[in-house]
């Protein structure tokens, strides 16, 4: 039996709500989405940095540095989190992450802040399947859908935050303050070192159960799911081994590689937004509609965070991937009509925000239906693959953007590959309903198409 501790667990302890663990977990998505979003923020002022020379393509380049970062950080921190525990593991990218983007307003030239970028992306990448994971244990399953975009809705308000923060700031401080402002998350380090407690069900699965219990008795919980993999059905269920080869064979593999495929068209639209946006509207006259450029970005992030509760109410009703499917078509259709350059401010705003609805929207039910589909013990390792796979559309998403500008496709060429994306995605999504069962021994066939 381990004795290691994951963190102060006492069962006498006063008694908190289960809501302060989603709290500090929205909290650490806020803070990763800021992160994610203040580069899209800064590409126009950065294309301008002297000495710097930077092209679109090269700055596309330095965007996918940070996506190549999650994608390594996520592939790992799934499963490390799986075996050490989420409270640790999410100590460690919070610690990391605020690290290197703060120093990122510092950097001397482009070449050190694109290193800088990779190795905060690095921490970045491994927060959010950890947050999600140790999220969902506290939530209950009905209302999965629900618990995943309330936390998630995070990521699109640290990019309003960004994109707020960034209007004012930008001509008064210059763009390196809006990194410098990352050393803040250090405080949430301090917060989570108080109150984050370790998830009941990794306890269990250490054979902690005493610790596990005064966790469930603090935070008012049910009992836990099976002390390994199953639930509370006290259905015997097969042990399965933490490991990132478990989620890679049967009967994991297909509904693994549809959820990891799904979000890789997902992330290309959602992080190519995040990135281009600002230089895109910027640099086409016809959406000089008498807005600041990163007025569209807020549009899209404040959609996303709407829609996104709206989706999750009806994935309650109707599964989350059908929701899915309905919110990745939505988004396909409003990029498609940025095409046209609307006239009008309010339609290209509309089309914004089902752009964030079907974008960050999607990804935040694929997380929910990924949860829902594995084992408590190989949650963590199968929101890292998905998630971690998924940072490869993010990767190759704004030096692709770039990449296009660079060789004279026009904005509207940027605008038809999301929309493409978003498309498939929706393609995609529909394999896994039709086509998969539960993975989950305890469950019904099928339970993942409900």
């Amino acid at each position: 039996m381990s004795t290691a501790k994951s963190g102060p667990v006492e069962a006498a302890a006063p008694w908190r709500p289960a809501a302060l663990v989603i709290g500090l977990c929205w909290l650490i998505v806020v803070f990763d989405g800021y992160d994610l979003i203040v580069y899209g923020t800064t590409i126009p002022a950065l294309l301008k940095e002297p000495g710097w020379q930077l092209t679109p393509g090269q700055a596309g380049t330095i965007g996918s540095l940070a996506f190549a970062g999650m994608l390594v950080g996520a592939l790992f921190a799934g499963n490390l989190a799986d075996r050490l525990g989420r409270r640790r593991t999410i100590l460690a990218c919070v610690t990391w992450f605020t690290l290197f983007t703060g120093l990122c307003g510092l950097a001397p030239n482009a070449e050190v802040f694109g290193v800088l970028r990779f190795v905060a992306g690095l921490g970045l990448g491994g927060l959010v399947p950890s947050a999600n994971a140790l999220a969902a244990e506290f939530v209950p399953a009905r209302f999965r859908s629900v618990g995943a975009t309330a936390m998630m809705s995070g990521v699109p308000i640290g990019g309003a935050l960004a994109a707020i923060i960034g209007i004012p700031t930008l001509p008064a401080l210059g763009w390196e303050a809006l990194y410098l402002f990352a050393f803040s998350g250090f405080l949430l380090v301090a917060a989570l070192g108080r109150w984050l407690p370790e998830s009941a069900v990794w306890l269990r699965s250490k054979n902690r159960v005493d610790e596990a219990r005064a966790v469930e008795t603090r935070y008012g919980l049910g009992a836990a799911e099976d002390d390994t993999n199953g639930a509370t059905t006290g259905t015997a269920a097969p042990a399965y081994r933490p490991a990132l080869s478990t989620v890679l064979r049967p009967p994991f593999l297909p509904a693994t590689l549809l959820f990891g495929a799904a979000t890789v068209a997902t992330l290309f639209a959602w992080y190519g937004l995040g990135t281009w946006l600002p230089k895109l509207t910027a640099s086409e006259p016809r959406f000089d509609l008498g807005s600041d450029p990163l007025t569209y970005l807020l549009a899209l992030n404040l959609g996303a965070v709407a829609g996104s509760a709206i989706t999750a109410w009806v994935a309650t009703r109707i599964g989350p991937l059908r929701s899915a499917i309905i919110a990745a078509a939505c988004a396909a259709i409003g990029l498609a009509s940025l095409v046209t350059y609307p006239s009008s401010i309010l339609v290209v705003y509309g089309a914004l925000i089902l752009a964030g609805v079907g974008t960050h929207g999607t990804q935040c039910l694929i997380i929910s239906a990924v949860a829902g589909h594995y084992p408590p013990i190989l949650r963590g390792t199968a929101l890292g693959f998905a998630l971690g796979a998924g940072r490869i559309g993010a990767v190759i998403a704004p030096t692709t953007a770039g990449w296009l500008l660079d060789g004279g496709y026009g904005v509207s060429s940027n605008f038809l590959l999301f929309a493409g994306a978003s498309a498939l995605s929706a393609v995609l999504l529909v394999a896994p309903y039709l086509l998969t069962r539960s993975a989950r021994t305890a469950e019904p066939a099928g339970a993942l198409a409900q």
